[in-house]
Parts: C-alpha cells; structure tokens; sequence
C-alpha cells in the first residue's frame, strides 16, 4: 500500500531517533519478575494460546513493559497491570482478524463483564475481564473505575470502526485517523489504570482540566504514533494500512522515507508538548496537587517505558531490537502471500 511505485519499492527504511528526544527518567517496578511470570501463567491459562502463541508472549515482555509504565504499584497492583496489559496484546492480536460483527460481540462480552459484575459468561475473553476487573475493583477509586469502564467502551467502538475500514479498504484522511487512533490505542483506559496503580483519587473537575486531558492526549499520540513506526515493518508485510504512515503516504503524496520523517516529527512534537503543558499545571490544593504530579509522572513513564520496550520486545524488532536502537536502520521484510 505504498505510493511508491513497485519497481522503486525501498529495501529499507530509517528510524526517527525518539529515545534521545525524550529525557525522562526510566524506573522499573522492583516487582517486575514475579508480576510478569504469574501474569503470563494466567494468560495462558485463561487464552488457550497455542505453544507458538506462547513462545511471542515471552518475546513480547508486556511484564516488562507494564513494570516501566507503573514502577511504584505494590504487587497487587502491578499484577493487576499486568494481567491487563497481557490481555490487551491478546485482544489487539485476535481483533487484527475479526470483522465489526466479531469486534462487536467481543465488546459485548467484555463491557457485560465490567458493568454487570454478575453476569454469566461462557467466553474466555470474558471470564478473563471479569477476573481481573474483579481484583481492580477491590481498590480503584468510584472515578478510576468509570473512566476505565469508558474509555475501554470507546477502544471497542474504535476498533469496530477500524474492522469496517479494513473490509472496505479504507484508508482515512490524517484528521480522522489521529481521532480514532487515539482510541485503537488503548492508552486511555491504561491512564486509568495509573490512578489505580498508585491508589489515586482524582476528582472529576481534575482529570476533565484541558491541561490534564491535554497531557493525556500528548502521551497517548507519543506511544500511539512511534509505535506505528516501529511497527510498519510487521504491519506493511501483511498489507495493513491501519497506520499513521500510510495514512501520509496517501495524503501529502510522500515517498515512504519522508513519511516516517514526517510521523518522526509529529513524534517529537508530542514530547515538546507534553513537556510543555507540564511546566503550566495550575493548582488544586497541595493534597490534589500532590496526586497530580504522581499521575503526570506515570504519563512520561509511560513514554519513556514505551520507547525503551519497544526495542527490547521481539514485537517489531525480533531478536535485532537493540542493533536497530544503534543504527535506526529498518530492513523491510516482503509482503506475505
């Protein structure tokens, strides 16, 4: 799905350097090993994954990743994290191949799961949600719940819109995209998942603040854009056009080089301005004020958490994560039949 013609197709592709764009700190929960093991037991458990699905599930390191994203949780919450982070990458990996009717029954299942505690389930996906939801609940604020309940409806809404596209061979202008990406995602019901990690109780006026939902938005589009590049790759060998560089492509009319530039750049702006809203965070009282900055500091670990696992990961990379981290060089692997 390339704007450039087959016979000049690239071999290659160079990287943006967004890790040394962003200065923030990485930390890592000291709970990380434990978390990550009993995590992926209960995933496997509860997917039914076969042991090839098994095998990327220890390459993915979500244990990892979700241990950067949330380094001060207690255990149990951590866990928590985990299972949901886990269950994520399930849901997105079994989602690639569902049409809207199949997301749509998924949906069903799962937000059944979260607002009917009660309710009945012979899927697995949800029995899965309704066990983790089950231990999150025990101590995740009134708020925290909600907006978790919420924004994961919206990331099943999302990714209907996102199967219908598929079916149709729909590639949407940058505008839409970047609206329903920041869904597709999953970010926002992971920010959720920062206030519960780290026992807040943000009130509503808070979290609606356009600074607050203005750095929300900064750190989803950093993790939602970088790793469309680094997982075009993957994606453009199976002719996924579900990202922000062929999206691009399509509309500036760019060679594919200058449309990871351009995404590159739109990256850096991201960081630019999450760092800029930071410096100007009004205040609520040293009380709020000081869970604020705990929430807005899992936000920039979520960033740099991100950027570091995305290289460590064998997702996009493989076992070259680390060479490709040095040089930036990106060798395209051939569309599969």
């Amino acid at each position: 799905m390339s704007c450039t013609p087959a016979s000049d197709k690239p071999s290659k592709i160079v990287i943006p350097d967004l890790v040394s764009h962003c200065t923030f700190p990485v930390r890592c929960n000291r709970h990380n090993k434990q978390a990550s093991v009993e995590s992926k037991r209960w995933l496997f458990k509860g997917g039914n994954l076969t042991d090839r699905k098994r095998d990327a599930y220890h390459g993915l390191k979500a244990g990892y990743l979700t241990s950067m994203c949330y380094p001060l949780a207690g255990f149990p919450q951590l866990r928590v994290c985990c299972d949901f982070m886990n269950y994520l990458f399930h849901l997105d990996n079994i989602s690639d191949d569902m049409s809207d009717r199949g997301t749509h029954g998924t949906a069903v299942e799962v937000m059944n799961a979260l607002y009917h505690p009660g309710h009945q389930t012979a899927s697995r996906v949800g029995y899965m949600t309704r066990d983790y939801w089950r231990r999150l609940i025990v101590t995740a604020s009134p708020g925290c719940q909600q907006r978790f309940m919420e924004t994961f409806d919206m990331f099943f809404q999302a990714i209907t819109v996102q199967a219908v596209d598929r079916k149709n061979d729909v590639v949407p202008d940058l505008e839409s995209y970047i609206n329903l990406r920041r869904d597709t995602s999953g970010c926002k019901p992971c920010w959720a998942l920062i206030e519960y990690a780290n026992n807040l109780d943000l009130p509503w006026e808070v979290m609606d603040h356009p600074v607050i939902r203005g750095l929300g938005e900064a750190a989803n589009d950093l993790v939602t854009w970088s790793n469309d590049i680094f997982s075009f790759n993957v994606e453009q060998s199976k002719g996924d056009t579900h990202n922000m560089i062929i999206v691009v492509q399509r509309q500036e009319g760019l060679d594919l080089q200058s449309a990871v530039d351009f995404v590159g750049d739109l990256c850096k702006q991201s960081i630019d301005r999450f760092c800029l809203l930071r410096e100007h965070l009004p205040s609520w009282g040293p009380e709020i004020d000081s869970q604020v900055e705990i929430y807005v500091g899992g936000l920039a670990d979520w960033i740099t958490g991100s950027l570091k696992w995305s290289f460590e990961s064998e997702r996009y990379f493989g076992k070259g994560g680390l060479e490709v981290k040095k040089t930036r060089n990106v060798t395209l692997l051939p569309r599969r039949a």
